[in-house]
């Protein structure tokens, strides 16, 4: 799959849709702020924070205020209402992303238990799946014939709904978990959520304009505009934390974009014989989500390993860790920032672009992230070298 990028798309009336999320965030955050402080909606600093003194939460507040805004411009244009028109996938997404923000929310008061909180997200996965916003097919590189590659699977309501709750389940604790350093799930949405906007670009035109792929645009540039108006806020020093009620907003918006884009995609416009194009669709997914869940899994084996539940909170996610090589707070949350754009963008560019220059470029860009990434290691170990903690 390899479309040109024609001036017929609606390139415009997404960047405007964004734009309208990021300024009605933006402006909001600072009165949510106030609100979180009233209600008493502050995180004190804890042995494993990075932070040391009490900053409010409940932010995903604002953020969830600016999805709707960019949602309701989006149903006065009339070249994006299509995406309402023939798709429940935008109003899943705003219903479940109400009930989640709702639930954060008390959690950022209350601090609800993990029991608690994931029978929540399974329930708000089930909304979405009950508006019809769960996976249909997805190809495999097993089981063809002579004449293709593969095979494509063609899931049943039971089997499309497990999987599309499934990554909700998974995608929102991935981003909950991740939520650790000021600006980093909100930059981290950001870029995931501008990938997988691209992508449903790339598939729009390469379509012919094929109105299921108008919904995972809208819902993926409404998220993307709402991160940018709430990172001022946010970015070290943050000002206020979005806290659960955003980063599982996040995840869940996320997870239906991707779901939306990858999970109905007709497969009768690839070529049978191309591998990268029959890949694409969950390539890019797994590029996209792959820093958070990362470190979710890992997290999860490691606590395991020593016994605790998968849900107990420790001082070794990925942003932990460059923290002790000796980043500073903004190099760690940047150095990730930069990982996170080589990895989903550039399987975003494998679909649209010359799949071996994108594949080098990437790989190029991968090699200096990683040698930026070791860079205070390296001068620790040097005669001389200070760490961190030494300057």
């Amino acid at each position: 799959m390899t479309p040109t990028l024609s001036a017929g798309l609606p390139i415009r009336e997404y960047i405007l849709v964004g734009l309208v999320s990021a300024a009605l965030t933006f402006l909001l955050t600072a009165l949510v702020r106030r609100f979180a402080i009233k209600v008493g909606a502050v995180a004190v600093p804890r042995k494993r924070d990075v932070h040391v003194i009490p900053i409010p939460r409940m932010g995903g507040l604002a953020m969830y205020i600016g999805v709707l805004g960019g949602m309701a411009m989006a149903h006065q244009l009339p070249v994006l209402r299509r995406a309402f028109d023939y798709s429940y996938d935008p109003v899943a997404v705003m219903i479940g992303g109400a009930v989640i923000v709702l639930i954060g929310a008390l959690d950022d008061r209350f601090e609800l238990d993990a029991w608690t909180k994931l029978a929540g997200q399974v329930m708000c996965a089930g909304i979405l799946v009950l508006f019809g916003l769960q996976w249909v097919s997805f190809w495999v590189p097993w089981g063809g014939d002579g004449a293709s590659l593969g095979q494509v699977l063609i899931l049943d309501r039971n089997q499309g709904g497990l999987l599309a709750v499934l990554l909700v389940v998974v995608m929102v604790n991935a981003m909950n978990f991740v939520d650790g350093l000021d600006g980093l799930a909100g930059g981290l949405g950001l870029i995931a959520a501008a990938a997988t906007c691209a992508f449903s670009l790339g598939l729009l035109a390469s379509s012919g304009g094929d109105v299921g792929t108008y919904p995972p645009a809208l819902i993926a540039a409404t998220l993307a505009g709402a991160c940018l108006g709430f990172l001022p806020h946010n970015f070290q020093p943050a000002k206020i934390f979005m806290g659960d009620s955003g980063s599982m907003m996040i995840g869940l918006m996320l997870a239906a974009a991707s779901t939306s884009a990858s999970g109905k995609i007709n497969y009768t416009s690839f070529d049978a014989t191309d591998v990268v194009a029959l890949l694409s669709p969950l390539f890019v997914v797994a590029a996209v989500l792959f820093l958070p869940l990362l470190d979710l899994v890992m997290a999860v084996i490691r606590r395991t390993r020593r016994g605790e539940s998968p849900f107990a909170a420790d001082k070794m996610h990925l942003h932990h860790r460059l923290l002790e090589i000796g980043h500073s707070q903004r190099r760690a949350v940047l150095l990730i920032y930069l990982w996170a754009g080589l990895l989903a963008f550039g399987a975003v560019a494998v679909t649209l672009f010359d799949t071996a220059a994108v594949f080098w470029l990437t790989c190029a860009g991968l090699l200096v992230a990683a040698l930026v990434s070791v860079v205070p290691r390296l001068g620790r170990h040097r005669p001389g070298g200070k760490s961190a903690s030494q300057r």
